[in-house]
């Protein structure tokens, strides 16, 4: 039996998500479905997209790789928070001259982690692939960003590496996104704001049209504010009141003024990474604007985001593998939808670690994703 998920726009009439399935053939119409939040692949149903894992075992944290199929395809970026940490970020700007992304990289470690991006630029080398440079080979392109996990698990020594990338892109793969624990989430934790926060995570979503457009996000989630889930309004993952029991709602913290009496949080030790994909064709400037666009997701699922505290960063790609007629205003509309719903499974789909406890230990988790 299928759990249907209604989205809270006008949008929920056209999008689907379906069951888990060999990716379509290039251009092929896919007949419409209800919207099903579990048993999808997530990221991996854009055709050409693969997603690989590697998370540490000396402490949760790791780091997730998003491949891209043949030569690479146009990509773009949207950074608006007040924390960031990336690499080869300013090649996505439209007035710059390389016009295709290999891989992103997303990964744990605050700034140690962008060594993990490495690992990846070494395993598309020994393919041979990259940006061609003549007689000297390819130069792999691999755009990447981090989260500040070094807190969690009281081994802030231990953080991904360049032979943690490596071992994500070699185990990526076109299956179902793992979600939760896992990967560039397995250290994330939310609701910072005052001081009790609960466990964060990797989530992932997409939305097919019976156009055969697919728009679909990865994310994780390590974010200063609440989780709410949009459909709803309901908090999912957050600030906990004082005996730790369940949720305080930091709108309402705000509102009252309650948060001043609480413990801040300390600036640079969040964030929240994410990426959109479509199998649409989409020039360089369009897929920006995606990204863009796709950022509104994190306003919708965060509250608040984009705050001093965070380096919220949205990458974009377009594959160019479905035929029809690319829409950027509309596809952006989608990649917000599939964003939020990817940060709310996110936190649906971590478990509880290192004492801090998960949305479904407080019994927060909408039904829809149980």
């Amino acid at each position: 039996m299928r759990t249907l998920l209604i989205l809270p726009c006008a949008l929920a009439a056209l999008a689907v998500l379906p069951a888990a399935q060999a990716p379509p053939v290039q251009g092929q119409v896919s007949a419409p479905t209800a919207l099903k939040p579990t048993g999808g692949r997530g990221l991996t149903e854009v055709h050409g997209i693969k997603v690989g894992h590697h998370t540490l075992t000396e402490r949760s944290t790791g780091c997730t790789v998003i491949l891209v199929d043949g030569e690479g395809v146009a990509g773009g970026v949207s950074q608006r928070g007040g924390a960031p940490g990336t690499s080869e970020t300013d090649l996505l700007d439209p007035l710059n001259m390389v016009d295709k992304v290999n891989a992103v990289v997303l990964s744990g470690g605050s700034a140690y982690g962008l060594d993990a991006r490495m690992g990846t630029v070494r395993w598309l080398e020994e393919k041979k692939i990259g940006w061609p440079v003549g007689g000297a080979g390819v130069v792999p392109i691999v755009p990447s960003a981090i989260l500040f996990d070094l807190p969690f698990g009281n081994k802030p020594t231990v953080r991904p590496t360049a032979d943690c990338g490596y071992k994500a892109t070699e185990a990526a793969s076109y299956a179902p996104v793992a979600e939760g624990n896992v990967g560039a989430g397995a250290g994330a934790t939310v609701g910072k704001m005052g001081g009790r926060p609960m466990k964060g995570g990797l989530g992932s979503a997409s939305i097919t049209l019976p156009t055969g457009l697919i728009v679909a996000a990865i994310v994780a989630v390590n974010a200063v504010g609440d989780i709410i889930d949009p459909t709803t309004g309901q908090v999912v993952a957050g600030v906990r009141t004082e005996d730790g029991k369940s949720l305080a709602d930091v709108r309402k913290l705000l509102r009252s003024g309650e948060l001043g009496r609480r413990t801040p949080p300390r600036a640079g030790e969040a964030t929240t990474i994410g990426l959109v994909a479509t199998n649409a064709r989409l020039t360089k400037a369009e897929v920006n604007r995606v990204a863009l666009m796709a950022d509104d997701g994190f306003a919708r699922a965060i509250n608040p985001s984009h705050t001093t505290g965070d380096g919220d960063t949205v990458f974009a790609l377009a594959t160019g593998r479905w035929d029809g007629q690319a829409n950027p205003t509309l596809i952006g509309a989608l990649a917000a939808e599939a964003m939020a719903e990817a940060i709310v499974r996110a936190v649906s789909k971590a478990e509880t670690l290192a004492g801090v406890p998960s949305a479904k230990e407080l019994g927060t988790v909408p039904a829809r994703i149980k």
